[in-house]
């Protein structure tokens, strides 16, 4: 490991229990920094109230470090939006954000939208799948926000278990983002969880980063944030155990898929023979071949769009 990250892990890595709520809450209102908590979600209407319900409970209602929570639905049929709204969040359709671009499936594309509904100086990014959630999750990430004027991007870190098994799950990390990062980007290979989906940023250098529009988003998003600000304005703070619905294995190479086309657009901004993936399912007749595009679209810097720039004027 570089000296560098290795002075990194021992001064931008720290556990939730380093910053008390009160400590949070008092830098939060001498600073004036307001927080967004953001939730992308579909078809997730059996974790996403109580999510939001606990969120709303002990960082809005009992102390005031949450300003707003919007899920973002990105086409769920299900009773997503119903269930978050009745929760206490303030539910956006993806289709209605900017609607002279035409939405394209994908995470990072509602994540990307989000700037354009969100008010907070500070957004905090919250998979919508998790379960057993603790407000741990929000406020330990935003902490290091509101207390290190340096750092502008937390990534939250924690065990994943599997099926029983501590410390198995997040395979599409240990298979193909961690050998990539310490590959090719060997100064964010202190990052214990790089694909985790909770992470919080200063909206300030969220606008200056392009979006892919999928899977690929969380590696793309570490990536350029380490050529635009510098491994000292990132960070990672430990919040416990992370649960949530585990995906198929072919989902997961689909995932792999996109992940790797985002870091070899970095790599070299060149492109694919063929953006595509095959995967096998057996069927009646045997083995039957399954063809899913990969991600290769990417949202541009909020700050090259028109609205977005229209919005801050006003």
């Amino acid at each position: 490991m570089l000296e560098e990250v290795e002075r990194w892990l021992a001064t931008r890595s720290w556990s939730v229990t380093d910053r008390p709520l009160h400590r949070i809450l008092a830098a939060k209102q001498r600073t004036g920094q307001t927080i967004s908590v953001v939730l992308p979600a579909l078809n997730e209407e059996e974790t996403v109230g109580d999510i939001v319900t606990v969120i709303r409970r002990d960082l809005v209602e009992r102390v005031p470090l949450v300003d707003e929570i919007v899920v973002i639905d990105s086409g769920s049929t299900d009773r997503t939006s119903a269930v978050a709204a009745a929760a206490g969040a303030r539910v956006v359709h993806r289709d209605h954000i900017l609607p002279r671009v035409p939405a394209v499936p994908g995470k990072g594309e509602v994540l990307w939208r989000s700037l354009l509904v969100t008010g907070g100086d500070i957004l905090c990014f919250i998979d919508a799948d998790l379960r057993e959630f603790s407000a741990d999750f929000v406020s330990g990430i935003v902490g290091p926000l509101l207390t290190e004027p340096g750092v502008d991007l937390v990534k939250g870190m924690y065990d994943r278990p599997l099926g029983g098994a501590a410390g198995q799950g997040g395979r599409v990390t240990e298979l193909m983002a961690r050998p990539l990062l310490n590959l090719h980007w060997p100064q964010l290979a202190g990052f214990v969880q790089p694909l985790g989906g909770e992470y919080a940023a200063r909206r300030s250098l969220l606008e200056r980063l392009p979006f892919p529009v999928g899977y690929g988003v969380e590696l793309g998003m570490l990536v350029d944030a380490l050529h635009l600000v510098g491994l000292d304005a990132l960070a990672q703070v430990d919040v416990g155990v992370r649960r949530h619905r585990h995906q198929d294995g072919q989902a997961l190479g689909r995932m792999a898929a996109a992940i790797y086309r985002t870091a070899q657009l970095r790599l070299a901004r060149g492109h694919l023979v063929r953006p595509a993936l095959t995967q096998f399912e057996r069927g009646a007749a045997g083995f039957e071949p399954r063809t899913y595009s990969v991600d290769t679209e990417e949202r541009p810097p909020m700050t090259e769009i028109a609205e977005y720039a229209a919005r801050r004027v006003a």
